[in-house]
């Protein structure tokens, strides 16, 4: 039996159970810490006590790469398209108004008019809820809609902060998923394109002598080529952001530091005209400023920092500089970091510092990926044309395609696509730009 010092007996004092945390606590704490890939299930999870859904879906522009964060009834949510999702976030009562609204009603989604409940963020994020439940009557539950906006809001902001701390592997493959969905569209582009326009001309033909049906057709092929075309416009933005406006979102993003930091952050702004920014390079970029600023002023005595981007059409020129006393070490764990950002995209990263005088960080990334090493295919003994009409099949290129870029007929195409099967041994198609790949090309 236990004993005071005394020696007079004790009772045992036994340890407080641990109890679980509450459900909503424990609901926000793995949206907080949720990696990109379960956010979306995260997201569903904390909201269903609140509102119920079939499917959930997140469409965000900061995830170059895949814009599309979902959960919930896979029939559904395999068949919800980007053209959709822009589609509700255009004609939302209110667009272009202060983000955060909650609207629910009938969209067109996954393939049918669906009855849905949208939220949008700040960063231009939209949250849909499909087959959604009418949200509680406030009498009966008044924090309901409260919650889904507060959660929303986490799910959100946890996007904004993974793209901008994500590893160098993130934005090798959202650079690469970009590139896919632009080169998809173009095709789809160029196929229905052609398409609609035979139609057109069709329909159009003075031997035709039905004008009404001519011209309610016209109408309609007409307003799907204009959505094509729409379309296509929509993917490039949605990959790239003018060189201005991604300067504009790095002001944003600072404008709290500049507020309450008593520095002088200068902006010089790029030209106006630059060339614009795919989206990776853009969002890596913001994040490699923002870490050099929050670097810089960890030093002792800086009072200003100034910033500059430029463009020279191949590369974004990004200089950072402080009037500091020159502590900047390019070898602290922050700025490796940096530096592996920069490698990433396969840029550059200069740190020259002066003590008594400041630092000045210089970094150039290209825009483009790099060109991948020439391939050594002279076993095949290619002729030169047959060569291109192999790069081109090899970058994902139909017959018609590749005419019309070598400027000759798709029959000639064909004549060469026999021979490069003959001469690097392939029975098809695929076999060839399988072959293609595993030399290099493409």
């Amino acid at each position: 039996m236990p004993f005071s010092v005394a020696g007079t007996p004790t009772a045992v004092r036994t340890p407080a159970p641990v109890t679980a945390a509450p459900p909503l606590l424990a609901a926000v704490a793995a949206l907080c810490t949720a990696p990109l890939a379960t956010i979306a299930q995260r997201l569903r999870d904390a909201a269903l006590p609140y509102v119920g859904s079939s499917a959930l879906v997140i469409f965000t522009e900061e995830c170059t790469g895949r814009p599309q964060k979902k959960a919930g009834d896979e029939a559904i949510i395999s068949q919800v398209t980007i053209t959709e999702l822009d589609h509700i976030r255009a004609s939302l009562p209110g667009s272009g108004t202060p983000q955060g609204g909650v609207w629910q009603g009938e969209a067109f989604v996954a393939g049918r008019d669906r009855t849905v409940l949208t939220l949008t963020s700040p960063s231009n994020a939209l949250l849909v809820l499909i087959d959604a439940k009418p949200l509680p009557d406030p009498a009966d539950h008044p924090a309901a809609e409260r919650m889904l906006r507060y959660l929303w809001t986490l799910a959100a902001e946890r996007i904004r902060e993974k793209v901008a701390d994500a590893p160098p592997s993130y934005l090798i493959e959202s650079r690469a998923a970009s590139a896919e969905r632009v080169r998809v569209t173009a095709e789809l582009v160029d196929s229905h394109s052609t398409t609609l326009e035979t139609l057109l001309a069709a329909l159009r033909s003075p031997a035709l002598d039905d004008e009404a049906a001519r011209k309610s057709a016209t109408d309609v092929a007409a307003k799907a080529l204009v959505g094509l075309r729409t379309l296509s416009d929509r993917t490039t933005e949605m990959v790239e952001e003018p060189v201005a406006t991604a300067f504009q979102r790095l002001r944003e993003d600072l404008r709290p530091l500049t507020h309450f930091s008593g520095i002088d952050v200068q902006f010089i702004e790029p030209p106006v005209n630059g060339r614009a920014l795919p989206g990776e390079v853009a969002h890596a970029a913001r994040a490699i400023v923002r870490g050099l600023v929050l670097a810089m002023v960890d030093q002792s005595g800086v009072r200003r920092i100034r910033m500059q981007w430029d463009c020279d059409g191949l590369n974004l020129l990004v200089n950072v500089r402080d009037d500091g006393a020159g502590e900047l070490s390019a070898a602290a764990p922050s700025m490796v970091r940096l530096t592996q950002r920069v490698e990433a995209l396969h840029g550059r990263m200069s740190v020259d510092v002066m003590s008594g005088w400041g630092s000045d960080v210089a970094v150039s990334l290209p825009l483009d990926p790099p060109a991948r090493p020439l391939a050594d295919v002279s076993g095949w003994k290619l002729g030169d044309r047959e060569l291109d009409v192999l790069q081109l099949l090899a970058a994902g290129q139909r017959n018609r395609a590749i005419a019309t870029k070598l400027h000759i007929s798709e029959n000639t195409v064909k004549f060469h696509l026999r021979n490069i099967y003959r001469k690097v041994g392939a029975s098809s198609r695929t076999e060839a730009i399988a072959m293609a790949h595993s030399s290099g090309i493409g």
